[in-house]
């Protein structure tokens, strides 16, 4: 199995890691999970964390062949329209989109003109599909729980979990987002920790359990299989679904969770403007 080349990209912001996936025979990459900053405070956006990527893409030469969203991010925007402009590459996220979309739409009530078939994307993944990266095949294990639509990229031996997994000592995403599911995401678990125990896990948050002092963000199916705070060790669903859910009644929203979800089901794309050229979001009063 080829062993693909990952660099990562903290942002501290938001606890994000986002990635360059590379073929080590080629110069063919892929993006996974890209950051738009954003400050809520003063309503603006910022390329930062992106640029950062795009410089490494062009210091290095690489062909960005695709720009992956393991789902639809409520804790920071989507870079990836902002980095096909600048370096190619097709946007693709599972096809449970629609139903976020559907979710969302009416949420923030956003009317027929907003499309809720996916149709923003250029690729919607389901479970099997099959993708490539120069010489390196991908392959999608749908992973719902923490959302509907949330996807597993597989490319060789590297799985991509977003926030399905995190570190061992930090355990598993929460489940009471709409059409989240602890049931569904240990289930979902299980499927990632069918693959072989060499496989590296590469997980799309860390916020520095208690005692480690340096973010992390790699670890390994074995070591989520022996380790894990939430689910290693054999835990039962009905010993990980209590868990989670008494964990779950006692989290906040996230901060950016109201702008991320209108631009991310839209794949990073704000809303339209108004006559004037100006853009805004909407805050849905006791909504969410």
């Amino acid at each position: 199995m080829i062993k693909p080349d990952v660099k990562a990209f903290f942002d501290t912001a938001t606890f994000t890691v986002s990635y360059v996936v590379k073929d080590p025979g080629s110069k063919s990459c892929a993006v996974v999970d890209s950051v738009l900053d954003f400050d809520y405070s003063s309503g603006r956006t910022d390329t930062k964390s992106a640029d950062e990527v795009i410089a490494y893409v062009q210091e290095h030469g690489l062909e960005v062949e695709w720009i992956l969203e393991s789902h639809v991010h409520a804790d920071h925007l989507s870079a990836a329209p902002y980095i096909q402009e600048r370096v190619g590459g097709k946007i693709g996220i599972g096809d449970r989109i629609q139903v976020v979309q559907d979710t969302f739409g009416k949420i923030f009530n956003e009317g027929t003109e907003f499309q809720r078939d996916g149709s923003q994307f250029d690729k919607l993944f389901k479970e099997g599909d099959t993708f490539s990266v120069g010489a390196l095949e991908g392959k999608v294990l749908h992973t719902p729980g923490h959302t509907p639509a949330c996807l597993t990229y597989v490319i060789g031996d590297a799985a991509f979990v977003g926030d399905t997994l995190f570190m061992p000592d930090f355990g598993t995403a929460r489940c009471d987002f709409p059409g989240g599911s602890a049931e569904t995401l240990y289930s979902s678990i299980q499927k990632i920790l069918t693959l072989p125990d060499e496989t590296r896990i590469f997980v799309g948050h860390d916020y520095k359990a208690p005692g480690r002092d340096e973010y992390a963000w790699e670890t390994s199916v074995a070591e989520e299989k022996a380790r894990n705070i939430h689910i290693g060790g054999g835990k039962s669903e009905a010993e990980f679904v209590k868990m989670r859910t008494e964990r779950d009644a006692t989290l906040a929203m996230p901060k950016l969770i109201i702008p991320s979800l209108q631009v991310n089901m839209r794949a990073g794309q704000m809303p339209p403007a108004d006559d004037e050229g100006k853009t805004y979001l909407k805050v849905p009063v006791n909504g969410l």
